[in-house]
């Protein structure tokens, strides 16, 4: 008997919408079962060098929860390019500016595998601060990550 390891082709990939409410939950936390989804590692088929994730669809980003003092003294950094140019803003800053789905953003980029299909992964992330998003006609499923693990909800 011979066994073989099964490798997706592109053309085979079949994505599914998912709706994801991410207020009162840990920030960390989030980006983690977000960065796997997008990935596609919660499926059989998983294939590395292939684009085999969902897309993902969260609301209420601007209400998501940093554990700890981690909200004032976790600085998040960025160069403007000239000389002496390094700028930072605090996450309660950033979670309490005009883009608030930025923080949630970054997080997940991080936890992505760096290169092209990266980029192309993040193109199927779409984050929003409100309680509102524009995806209705793609029919999103609900997932509810604060029942996966306890630790996941904070109050």
């Amino acid at each position: 008997m011979m066994k073989t390891t099964l490798s997706l082709k592109p053309a085979e990939v079949q994505k599914s919408w998912v709706l994801i409410d991410a207020e009162g939950l840990v920030l960390g936390r989030l980006a983690a079962v977000i960065a796997a989804r997008l990935r596609g590692k919660h499926k059989p088929q998983f294939t590395p060098h292939v684009d085999c994730g969902d897309n993902i669809v969260v609301i209420n980003a601007q209400k998501v929860v940093v554990t700890g003092n981690k909200a004032d003294q976790s600085i998040l950094y960025w160069h403007t390019g000239y000389a002496g140019g390094i700028k930072g803003r605090s996450v309660r800053e950033r979670l309490d500016s005009a883009h608030p789905e930025r923080v949630l953003e970054k997080a997940v980029e991080r936890m992505i595998t760096r290169g092209p299909l990266q980029r192309k992964q993040m193109k199927n992330l779409h984050i929003y601060g409100g309680p509102t998003h524009p995806h209705d006609g793609q029919q999103p499923v609900k997932l509810d990550i604060a029942a996966l693990n306890p630790k996941n909800r904070r109050a």
